[in-house]
């Protein structure tokens, strides 16, 4: 079997607390390729963005396309380390998959019962509380966590470490209105004194492929300039994740007038509304890749390829030839011929409920910022911003 590629979706509340960021912890991902199967990214993207708009906030994206990043947790005292899957376009977290939930003096069973529902498969199981380690800087007590009776898809994993807004949880856990998530609670016990997440990947083609959380803030020697900030889209659906208004430049013609998206790293790709998409597949001449769902070019085509420009709160964003294609050392993790050229705009479809997700692909080539304190986003530029690794 052929690796598949696994990234990790984000969105998170927009309601303030009255405080300032100040001091932060950070969480290192790791990240690898795993064996089992190919996917049609292309299907695979759009299939979930449609399940996100059909099932509302209860539902949780977890696929296999690519690249998995995870955290090992430790649950309990002394803890058990489970390695999960990193959502932050979810909000329970939960172990059990895989490695069997240890019990140990700060094990409380509240005999409430959860479920989550999720693209192309379920978990369910009992809810408890327990102390979650995430490393030293990270310790959070009494901690509600779901421990998997029943679940599909995880492929060796063990559960999710749920990072998006409280909101998300409404109706997951019986008896419980809602629960509060691993960020409420770094917030509420004083660990973190802002809730703004930093989160950093470096391209699937570079040396350094691994990724990291910035808890309480961002971190500045991840970025080569300033955080730019939007607020939070007003625009429905969109604003109930992380949305944003943008518009999007093919060179120096227009294919996205201003209109409201999302900002999601369980998405791989770069999606964009079907005629924006139309008017970028004739602009580079791409033809549809059958297998994988990209749009294929040759060797001159990509030479001839212009940049796509991100305008954003004001401020314009590059994504240069190179960070428009697929990481050519990976075409084989997704179906495709070793030497052809691959791009990772794609087209959203007509189900999606908002009209571009900014994926892996975007946010590979820029740190983001996820402020709920101030209901907003942060985009800044890094040392992979213009870099021809792919």
């Amino acid at each position: 079997a052929l690796p598949a590629l696994v990234f990790f979706s984000l969105s998170a509340s927009a309601f303030p607390h009255p405080r300032t960021a100040s001091s932060t912890a950070t969480l290192k991902l790791a990240v690898r390729i795993n064996s089992y199967g190919i996917k049609n990214i292309a299907a695979a993207d759009r299939a979930r963005i449609q399940a996100r708009q059909a099932g509302g906030s209860s539902s949780i994206s977890v696929t296999n396309d690519v690249t998995t990043y995870t955290a090992d947790i430790g649950v309990g005292s002394p803890p058990t380390y489970y390695t999960v899957l990193v959502d932050t376009g979810s909000s329970n977290t939960w172990i059990g998959a895989d490695k069997a939930y240890e019990k140990t003096a700060t094990s409380h069973d509240t005999g409430n019962q959860f479920s989550l529902p999720y693209g192309s498969g379920s978990v369910a199981g009992e809810e408890y509380t327990d102390t979650v380690t995430l490393n030293s800087d990270l310790v959070i007590d009494n901690q509600s966590i779901g421990v998997a009776s029943l679940s599909s898809g995880m492929e060796g994993l063990d559960g999710i470490l749920g990072l998006g807004p409280v909101d998300l949880t409404q109706g997951t856990v019986s008896n419980t209105y809602e629960v509060a998530t691993v960020t409420d609670n770094l917030y509420k016990q004083g660990t973190i004194s802002s809730e703004v997440l930093g989160v950093f990947f470096a391209p699937a083609s570079s040396d350094d492929s691994s990724g990291e959380l910035t808890f309480g803030g961002y971190d500045a020697s991840k970025i080569t300039g300033d955080v730019s900030y939007v607020p939070i889209t007003s625009t429905y659906e969109a604003s109930t994740y992380w949305g944003i208004d943008q518009s999007i430049s093919y060179g120096s013609t227009l294919i996205l007038d201003e209109t409201a998206g999302i900002v999601d790293t369980g998405t791989t790709l770069i999606y964009i509304a079907s005629d924006a998409f139309n008017k970028y597949q004739s602009a580079t001449g791409g033809t549809l890749d059958e297998t994988n769902g990209l749009l294929k070019i040759s060797s001159d085509q990509y030479e001839q390829l212009s940049s796509l420009y991100f305008t954003i709160g004001g401020v314009t964003y590059e994504l240069t030839p190179n960070a428009q294609i697929w990481p050519r050392s990976l075409n084989s993790a997704m179906g495709g011929t070793a030497d052809d050229i691959y791009l990772v705009v794609a087209d959203i479809g007509s189900d999606s409920g908002w009209d571009f997700t900014n994926g892996y692909c975007f946010l590979e080539r820029f740190y983001s910022v996820f402020d709920t304190t101030n209901s907003r986003v942060g985009f800044a530029t890094t040392q992979y911003t213009y870099a021809t690794t792919n």
